[in-house]
């Protein structure tokens, strides 16, 4: 159902909103950029699950992305600061990430604020990832109450091998240290199969099974009473927050707006071939020397 009109979402163009049963289907609707993170894609996707949690027919939200990827990643093309015309058409210039630490973080600290609201919804959330879980994509699926994948789904950061560390840090929580930092140090990806053994995932099924899975084990949830998963779900988050969670998130966006500064040879080199060469070049050039990236484990052998 698109264009989807209620008392938080009005007329989305980016986000599909319907419902199955109990179920909100959330699914992020821009193909065509493989659901890249925008300002306006969040913007409708914060307003969807704020629609979905205050609706009394909802009791859990299924998150997808339509077409090949659930996401790729953030929007990186589009600017981040936007020049504006006052009503005396005069330019109003806003805050531009790139100009100094403060603004980075702060753009990085709004950004965040929007994705952030899957952790202070009541009702619980599904992320159902296959294709591409790249970079934004999953410091938005980490968030996430429960992950379900494809087996064949990618999922992992490659920009942390030149542009940054994830801004949302989740990777320690899910995985453990060990793990964290063997793909956040690599870039590599774990495909859907691999993550479920690691326990980044719940579970990973053939990619013509997900919508089943997703769906079937999102009605099972959707069989308890809301208030009672709205218990269960804080209990389990707070837990995390006694953990550090909510710290860690703060410290994440300062630690990526640092190394946002650096000036090693790979950063520069990524950075040049963007200027020179556009943003296909300077990925295959950032990414070459990784080869596929796939992590494959050796138990499998």
């Amino acid at each position: 159902m698109e264009n989807y009109s209620g008392k938080w979402l009005k007329n989305p163009q980016f986000i599909k909103f319907e419902m199955v049963g109990a179920v909100a289907c959330v699914t992020m609707n821009r193909p065509q950029s493989r659901n890249a993170l925008s300002n306006e894609l969040l913007l409708e996707l914060r307003d969807a699950l704020l629609e979905a949690d205050d609706r009394e027919d909802v009791n859990v939200v299924l998150l997808a992305g339509e077409g090949k990827d659930f996401c790729a990643g953030y929007d990186l093309v589009a600017a981040y600061g936007v020049d504006q015309v006052d009503p005396d058409g005069n330019k109003i210039s806003y805050r531009k990430s790139s100009a100094n630490f403060d603004n980075d973080c702060w753009s990085m600290e709004r950004f965040q604020s929007l994705p952030n609201i899957i952790y202070e919804m009541h009702k619980p959330v599904i992320a159902k990832i296959h294709g591409n879980c790249l970079a934004g994509g999953t410091d938005l699926a980490f968030r996430c109450d429960m992950l379900v994948a494809s087996e064949t789904a990618r999922i992992g950061f490659p920009a942390t091998r030149a542009n940054g560390s994830p801004p949302a840090h989740m990777w320690t929580y899910h995985l453990g240290p060990q793990w964290a930092k063997r793909l956040l140090m690599t870039g590599d990806v774990l495909l859907g199969r691999d993550a479920a053994k690691l326990g980044l995932v719940l579970d990973a099924v053939p990619a013509e099974e997900l919508d089943d899975f997703a769906m079937e084990l999102a009605q099972r949830v959707a069989l308890v009473d809301p208030e009672l998963n709205s218990a269960h779900k804080r209990i389990v988050n707070m837990s995390l927050e006694q953990m550090g969670m909510m710290t860690m998130q703060r410290l994440a966006v300062e630690m990526d707006a640092r190394a946002h500064l650096g000036t090693g040879p790979r950063r520069l080199g990524f950075r040049k071939d963007m200027a020179e060469s556009g943003f296909k070049q300077a990925l295959a050039n950032r990414d070459g020397p990784f080869g596929d990236g796939i992590v494959r484990l050796r138990t499998d052998r």
